[in-house]
Parts: structure tokens; C-alpha cells; sequence
């Protein structure tokens, strides 16, 4: 890592926020960062909080919200960018899944956090997690996967489900879980993490998510609400049932904008940032 008190031309580069760098394990990916200007590589490292964009790929907007965050609470903001298109043109939802034709989404966002922690001087055994719709579908089956790595996780509004049951199949549950992934859910370690569901009072349009024959539609997905609060609900209720708490939070007035939301998941981060202290 670059010190920043020593900043050439360059150097500045890698503090504030960050360019979009390539990951080294796969190069069509990559991340940005906030940095806060005072850290250097001799000092302690700092916890890491990772922020996956949706659908619209607005990982710089997250970054740039949470930039304040980072320096308030002395963390690194870690904003991964997977571009739409990536195997097929057009394509939108891969990431969301973990896994499309064979790139691995939870695997690459390891590769990397583990990438950051070396670069950057940033925490990484554990790191805190948020997504907002696409993004909160990502979170959430991400915790599935890795409850081990994770501090705490915020689940945004998610459009599609999958409920932590192993009745039914993937995605809209847990069904197979460990053939697909090779990867058997870890319970006791997912009782452990602090998690967050938050979704806007007025978060009830449904255009989008019950588009019956999309690329991103399971038959079932009716059977789990019809606006993305139903939704959520259905997924609290599938965790809570599996002995998971969660924190759910419902923010007045907000629609489906994740911004909006945001000063929610901020309190539940820096609360959890405040118990390292």
C-alpha cells in the first residue's frame, strides 16, 4: 500500500476513492475502494465493508455514499464490479445466483477481498456485507456459502428469494445446495452472523420482479410474496425458522432506492464497527 504521506503522482491514486482495478484472479472483473487519506500500510489494519451493486452495476455511487462511513468509522469501502454481459450479451443476473457457466461470483468476490487485504492493509478473515435488490439477493445467498467470513450482513430488498429451506429446490430454496456448490450450509456459523434485512415502506412496485418467463423467473416465485416486503418477510421468516435472528427494518417513506436506504444499513455497520473497539 501506497503511503499517504508520502503521495507521488501516482500513489494518490491508491486512497480517497480508488480506480476501478482489475482482480487479479479474473481480470473481466474488478473493484474500487475508499481509502481513508490518513491510512498507511504500517498502521493497524482496518475492518473491510464490502458493498455489492445490483442490477444498474452503480458500484462508484456506493462507493462514493460510503466514503463518509469509511472515514467516520475508520474502514475500508470495498465496491466489486461484475459487468453485465459477461458470458452472453445483455445478460443481467448471473452474479445474484453465485454462479453462472461456470464463474463462480462468491468465489471471486474472496479472491478478491483477499486481493484488497494485501493491497491496501485492510481486514479480511471476516468482513462486513451489504447488497441492495440484485445485490441483496447476492448478500444473502452469499451468506449461505460463507457465514464464516462474514461480521455481520445487511440483506437490501431483494426481488427473488431463496429461503433458507432445503424443501425446495434451488434457488427458491436451499434443495441441493451442497451438490451445486459443493458446499454444505453451515447453521451454527450462519446463528452467528448479525444480520439485517431492510427494505423501504413503499418499496411496492412489482413490474420487475414478477415478469413470468424472464430470464430470472422460477416457477414458485409467486408463492413468496408479490412485492419485494412480502418477499423479505418470507425470507425472515425462513431464517428465524432455522434459529437465525434478524434485525428487519423498514424505512418510511422510501421506495426502491437503495441510497434511501442506506443510512439504515450505516447504523447496523457502525454498530457492529463499535463492538472491535
Amino acid at each position: 500500500m501506497t503511503n499517504p504521506r508520502n503521495l507521488d503522482s501516482q500513489g494518490a491514486h491508491f486512497v480517497g476513492g480508488t480506480p476501478f482495478f482489475a482482480s487479479r484472479h479474473d481480470q473481466r472483473l474488478s473493484y474500487t475502494l475508499y481509502v481513508p487519506k490518513d491510512h498507511t500500510a504500517q498502521a493497524d489494519p482496518l475492518p473491510l465493508v464490502v458493498i455489492q451493486h445490483g442490477t444498474g452495476r452503480s458500484a462508484e455511487a456506493y462507493r462514493d455514499q460510503w466514503a463518509q462511513f469509511a472515514i467516520d468509522h475508520r474502514c475500508v469501502i470495498l465496491a466489486p464490479l461484475f459487468p453485465a454481459g459477461l458470458v452472453e450479451p445483455g445478460e443481467l443476473h448471473s452474479f445474484k445466483f453465485l454462479e453462472y457457466r461456470g464463474t463462480r461470483f462468491d468465489e471471486e468476490l474472496l479472491h478478491i477481498v483477499d486481493e484488497v487485504g494485501e493491497r491496501f492493509n485492510t481486514e479480511t478473515e471476516r468482513f462486513l456485507l451489504h447488497g441492495f435488490s440484485g445485490g441483496g439477493q447476492f448478500a444473502h445467498r452469499f451468506a449461505y456459502a460463507h457465514p464464516e467470513r462474514l461480521a455481520g450482513v445487511s440483506i437490501g430488498a431483494p426481488g427473488r428469494i431463496t429461503q433458507l429451506d432445503d424443501s425446495l429446490p434451488w434457488w427458491l430454496g436451499t434443495g441441493g445446495f451442497e451438490e451445486r456448490f459443493g458446499i454444505k450450509i453451515d447453521l451454527a456459523a450462519l446463528r452467528e452472523v448479525p444480520v439485517q434485512m431492510v427494505i423501504g415502506s413503499e418499496d411496492t412496485e412489482t413490474w420487475e420482479i414478477n415478469n413470468v418467463g424472464g430470464p430470472n423467473w422460477m416457477d414458485g416465485v409467486e408463492h413468496t410474496g408479490r412485492t419485494r416486503i412480502e418477499r423479505l418477510e418470507a425470507l425472515r421468516a425462513s431464517f428465524e425458522a432455522q434459529g437465525v435472528p434478524v434485525r428487519f427494518d423498514i424505512v418510511p417513506g422510501v421506495a426502491h432506492r437503495g441510497s434511501q436506504v442506506a443510512p439504515a444499513v450505516q447504523e447496523f455497520m457502525a454498530g457492529l464497527l463499535g463492538r472491535r473497539v
